[in-house]
């Protein structure tokens, strides 16, 4: 393989890049005219313009990007996530065109992007499962008959979704009809298909996933989990791995169950099976992500392993370099998502120029972005700045370089996640462990964040005043006293 599109935009394209390029192979951008001065693209040894700022005329246009990787002479075709890293159709075009397509095949691709087809495909395997029923659904009087079966609280989800689209807690049958029909309605805006399904829902859950590496002669293996349970409107911005909940045995336990799942659909390439887990740590299977996942740096931090390179070498058809009992957990890492968004303000998108932007350095602490001073944030893409991750050789360290790895960054011109990051690492609850999906809503409030600000404030004042009062003290002029000394000339 001598050269590779990557086809993608951001800090994910410029991370792609950057193995491609340790590994001696040419890559090539593909980017909207929003995103000409990229850093992406001045990174790769060739760029090409897709066309306008919108998704749907530049990185959802699969077509034109596979007609410009023939024409360029392209090896393979590196997704990255979002955009069209897990279209099936994409992944299967991109063969036929005689390109190889890095990532796992369509056929996997189509099994896991459906959780119904997902979870009849890992039945036979005995992966626990959150009760409910696995029949797609649109109707309410169907929908009340379920639900009086599995019991309440119960989760409407949309079959074809993700990222929190179509998805609906339900109380009581009362709230039925009307949370039924709006999870259906955003099932069929966002994906096209209104079918959902119901389950029970799990109080108190946490969010655990496995990283799976799969190559194209049967060997599998786990990466460990990563916990990702602070999120906000059901999507995720805090990941850490290993959890702070998880034994050896239940790890092992997990991870099994991990590699399970991807033998059910001959997966091959990286992969993440996502698990729900109750107070009493029963973990249940929700789905599996056929792509690179945004978190994937503080898997690499506790592994060593760069996983584009491994999704690199097993499409080239190479085996695993490694087995299981190699693999071993070093020290703890997590990671903050640095989005364009208003913590004060619901989370809201804030887009404007970066007229400040400087990246925090140090030992453990890894910024993967793609943006730099004087950029402006797109409206017409996530608004993600960066991932900004740190490593120690404790989960305490890890949260400590995080804290002072937050206090370096400087970003200006737009508001961002960094202090919903300081006000969540500060947090008890995060601190001890003991926290769930829920974080958010039960102590997260702009007021909170105010108020742990002003805190933060004083105590800097308090810092900067004694330090004023010692350099004072030193710098005080000292009594002139008479001496004999004369000052004798050459």
């Amino acid at each position: 393989m001598q050269k590779i599109l990557v086809a993608n935009r951001g800090e994910i394209a410029l991370r792609i890049m950057r193995t491609i390029r340790a590994m001696g192979i040419q890559s090539v951008a593909v980017f909207s005219e929003a995103d000409r001065k990229s850093p992406h693209v001045m990174f790769a040894d060739e760029a090409v313009c897709l066309g306008p700022a919108p998704s749907a005329q530049s990185y959802l246009n699969g077509e034109k990007i596979i007609a410009l990787a023939k024409s360029l002479k392209v090896d393979g075709i590196h997704p990255g996530y979002g955009f069209l890293s897990e279209n099936a159709d994409f992944a299967q075009a991109v063969k036929e065109a005689g390109i190889v397509f890095i990532g796992p095949t369509a056929a996997a691709m189509r099994i896991m992007g459906s959780k119904l087809a997902a979870k009849e495909c890992v039945k036979k395997f005995n992966i626990p499962m959150v009760p409910g029923i696995d029949e797609a659904i649109e109707e309410v009087p169907l929908a009340k008959k379920i639900a009086a079966k599995v019991g309440y609280p119960i989760l409407i989800k949309a079959s074809a979704g993700g990222g929190g689209k179509g998805m609906r807690i339900v109380e009581k049958e009362s709230d039925l009809e009307e949370q039924m029909q709006r999870a259906v309605s955003e099932a069929k805006s966002s994906f096209g298909d209104g079918s959902v399904f119901i389950e029970k829902y799990v109080s108190s859950p946490r969010h655990v996933e496995i990283q799976v590496l799969a190559d194209q002669h049967g060997n599998i293996v786990h990466l460990f989990e990563r916990e990702c349970s602070i999120q906000r409107r059901h999507q995720k911005v805090v990941e850490e791995s290993p959890s702070s909940v998880l034994t050896p045995a239940l790890r092992k336990k997990m991870g099994e169950a991990a590699v399970m799942v991807a033998k059910s659909c001959n997966y091959t390439s990286t992969g993440t099976v996502e698990f729900l887990m109750d107070a009493e740590l029963n973990f249940y299977f929700l789905e599996m992500n056929t792509r690179l996942q945004v978190e994937h740096p503080v898997t690499e931090m506790i592994t060593g392993i760069d996983l584009v390179a491994e999704q690199i070498k097993i499409a080239r058809g190479e085996k695993l370099s490694f087995v299981q009992d190699d693999l071993k957990i070093n020290g703890h890492a997590l990671e903050l998502r640095v989005y364009a968004e208003d913590p004060l303000n619901n989370f809201l998108p804030s887009i404007g120029t970066l007229t400040k932007y400087v990246k925090p350095v140090g030992e453990g602490i890894r910024v993967d972005d793609g943006y730099e001073e004087g950029m402006a944030i797109p409206i017409y893409y996530d608004p993600m700045i960066a991932k900004l991750a740190t490593h120690g050789k404790d989960r305490n360290e890890a949260i400590q370089k995080m804290k002072e790895a937050i206090r370096l960054y400087q970003i200006e011109g737009v508001a961002t996640t960094l202090t919903f990051g300081t006000f969540v690492f500060e947090h008890d609850a995060f601190v001890s462990g003991k926290f769930d999906t829920h974080f958010v809503k039960n102590y997260y409030t702009p007021e909170a964040l105010l108020e742990k600000q002003r805190a933060n404030a004083a105590i800097a004042s308090l810092v900067a005043l004694k330090y004023w009062k010692e350099q004072l003290a030193i710098a005080r002029p000292v009594d002139h006293k008479t001496t004999s000394w004369k000052r004798r000339l050459a």
